[in-house]
């Protein structure tokens, strides 16, 4: 028998059956005489899915949408089953699959808490010993005794978070339901994780927050198209993820139309590269140049922003300058002397706002992927998880602190 927040899987499988799609008149008589096989039916979601965890490990279950992440999640739960395999989850379980899950619309916050506990197989006294630190931690002290079909999405959160970490599980399973919560709630939450953490308790965290989960798992499983395709350390799992996911979106951007996605507007972009000053790859720490060639049909000034991203809108930095076109094609050239970029791959992002008129001429968009060269700044045996992706440089002194007089 597994001791309390033991979780053992073994060769699980699950598939769902193939969407049914209400077809028109037209579709259904130009398919007929046509049979769909028993394989087209089903779709697997999990694939010999193998997965063993200690009391107290912390997991972080990563993959893109569609990787089988909840679906495990939920039949670790018990709200679904698997097709085939076996599974054991050892200890009282708390869970957050989704914002409202576990939670009775018609029933106050104040109810759902004890029903939620009676579910676990709590007592009401012991439920009530935890009461006031859920209702603390929820941040709903005025809203206790409404009842929770009026509570926001976000105090919903909140309340199913609070009841799920407070009640002191041998098994937390968090899915991406904290995303709902501001950043300030969501960093309690993880505070909260961390103290369970100590205490024994073992965590299954599913985010997309890839730094969250690296902050609170010490253990990753990459989860893709139903199989496990990494599993161990957090900073490899996440590093293999990365990689995966900085390849996939490069070689979007090549099929689609070989540098970049252009959105319309006024100012085309016809040229954007990135390299080092006399040729190359930039490389941390040297001078890099950005040249570009934007086609404007009249005479516009205005604030060109460059902005250098690990792929998502958000920038690490950003350069701007005023600018004014002229008609036809212009040739510009930024150079940033001092690159504070660790090696790894980026994206150039662009925007160009007027200043005469509220017209973005250019939005906010990638415009080419380039590479860095030089230090990995990587903590990870296989060198391919960076820390930061911001490298500076600075002073250090290293002595004895002297003795006071």
């Amino acid at each position: 028998m597994l001791p309390d927040g033991s979780i053992q899987v073994r060769e699980l499988w699950k598939r769902f059956r193939a969407d049914r799609q209400q077809r028109s008149f037209r579709d259904q008589f130009a398919n007929l005489g046509r049979h769909r096989s028993e394989a087209d039916r089903w779709r697997w979601v999990l694939q010999d899915i193998d997965l063993t965890l200690e009391p107290g490990d912390a997991v972080g279950l990563i993959g893109a949408n569609g990787s089988g992440k909840s679906t495990l999640l939920k039949i670790l739960t018990g709200v679904m089953y698997p097709y085939a395999g076996s599974l054991e989850v050892a200890g009282r379980v708390g869970a957050l699959l989704e914002v409202r899950a576990g939670l009775h619309g018609d029933l106050s916050g104040r109810e759902n808490i004890f029903l939620y506990g009676g579910l676990l197989g709590l007592s009401r006294a012991e439920v009530a010993r935890r009461f006031d630190d859920i209702v603390e931690f929820s941040v709903l002290e005025d809203a206790i005794d409404r009842q929770v079909k009026f509570y926001s999405s976000g105090m919903q959160m909140r309340l199913g978070f609070s009841v799920a970490a407070f009640l002191e599980p041998n098994v937390l399973l968090v899915d991406e339901a904290l995303a709902v919560g501001d950043a300030f709630f969501q960093q309690r939450c993880l505070d909260r994780m961390r103290d369970l953490l100590h205490q024994g308790t073992t965590l299954v965290l599913v985010s997309h927050d890839l730094a969250a989960v690296e902050s609170v798992c010490t253990r990753g499983v990459w989860l893709k198209d139903g199989e496990v395709e990494s599993d161990g350390d957090v900073r490899t799992a996440l590093g293999h993820y990365r990689t995966w996911l900085d390849d996939a979106y490069h070689a979007w951007i090549d099929e689609t139309s070989g540098e970049a996605v252009y959105r319309p507007g006024v100012i085309e972009v016809s040229k954007s590269e990135v390299g080092r000053v006399g040729g190359g790859f930039p490389r941390s720490q040297e001078a890099m140049v950005i040249d570009l060639v934007l086609e404007s049909p009249t005479t516009i000034e205005g604030s060109l922003c460059l902005g250098i991203t690990e792929g998502t809108a958000s920038p690490i930095f950003i350069v701007s300058e005023d600018v004014t076109l002229s008609p036809g094609r212009n040739t510009l050239q930024c150079t940033i002397p001092h690159v504070p970029l660790a090696a790894g791959r980026y994206y150039l992002w662009l925007e160009f706002d007027g200043s005469r008129d509220d017209e973005l001429h250019i939005p906010w968009q990638p415009t080419t992927a380039f590479g860095v060269e030089g230090r990995a700044l990587s903590r990870s045996p296989i060198g391919v998880m960076r820390v930061a992706a911001v490298q500076v440089d600075a002073e250090w002194h290293v002595g004895e602190q002297p003795e006071p007089a």
